[in-house]
């Protein structure tokens, strides 16, 4: 390992004041040139034309830490994109909305240059994600067409996604309507939304996995991905909710609730699109 990479300094963002990237260190962790993709889950293809996956990404790059440090943080490209080239693949239309109808934002320290199922899927999306539809504008025009709602991970996931009420009402219909909700790493916080302005979350007693507190407190910071604690806690605010986070660590965990899909992490990315993939062909392949 060299030199460079035992730096455990967060690295400034010039582009905004006391802002930063994750240390060198930390990404040489974190972050690899190929993902561990091996393949679809199936050869079978939905082949009908209507049904598509409405993806929300984040629209806000900064998350402001309790030291008042900015985090230049977006969605994980791997835990965005790899799920996405799984459900595409297995012949889904993918629709890219934001919750202001501003460019979704990737951490693009992460992108494996190398991984040729991400790379493809950044290609066949890349334009949706930097000219997003407006979530209320999706909504609006009805979401009868969408077998699947996908939030993606990556920290920013956390900004502005958990208390929208355009979200809140994406989210009614997705459960009303007997669609998939698939979401991952921090992603989950998206689900805070659906307890918005009401006295119970719809998805309280639903166990899902997701980015454990444990590492965000602790090794995160320590480490130098993250240049401080974050403002709150995801893991804790889920519980609150009455969601079951059922992981207490980092090990590409996924699982499945009723119609919710989840996974813990970049690790889970691959396994979650494969998951995800089938779930749609059992569910809307007609």
């Amino acid at each position: 390992m060299t030199e460079h990479a035992q730096d455990r300094k967060p690295t400034p963002d010039r582009a905004e004041d006391n802002a930063f990237f994750p240390s060198p260190y930390s990404l040489s962790q974190y972050t690899s040139d190929k993902t561990d993709y091996d393949g679809l889950a199936t050869e079978e293809k939905y082949t009908g034309g209507r049904w598509k996956i409405l993806v929300i990404a984040t629209d806000e790059r900064y998350m402001l830490m309790q030291n008042g440090t900015f985090f230049s943080t977006g969605n994980h490209p791997v835990e965005t994109l790899l799920p996405i080239h799984h459900m595409a693949q297995a012949g889904y239309g993918i629709d890219i909305a934001t919750i202001s109808g501003g460019p979704g934002k990737i951490e693009w320290w992460a992108f494996p240059g190398e991984d040729e199922a991400v790379k493809s899927a950044w290609a066949a999306t890349k334009d949706g994600f930097k000219a997003p539809e407006k979530l209320a504008e999706v909504i609006a025009d009805g979401l009868e067409d969408y077998a699947a709602i996908f939030i993606p991970g990556g920290h920013g996931a956390m900004n502005g996604i958990p208390s929208s009420t355009d979200l809140r009402d994406a989210l009614d219909f997705f459960l009303d309507n007997d669609r998939l909700v698939i979401t991952l790493c921090h992603g989950p916080a998206a689900l805070l939304a659906a307890g918005v302005d009401r006295d119970a979350n719809p998805f309280a007693g639903y166990e899902i996995v997701a980015f454990p507190d444990a590492l965000d407190l602790g090794a995160n910071v320590e480490i130098g991905y993250l240049p401080g604690k974050m403002p709150w806690n995801l893991g804790e605010r889920l519980q609150e909710a009455g969601i079951e986070v059922i992981n207490g660590d980092m090990t590409g965990a996924t699982t499945r609730d009723r119609n919710l899909l989840s996974g813990d992490s970049p690790l889970a990315a691959h396994q979650l699109g494969k998951d995800s993939a089938l779930a749609l062909l059992e569910k809307f392949n007609s």
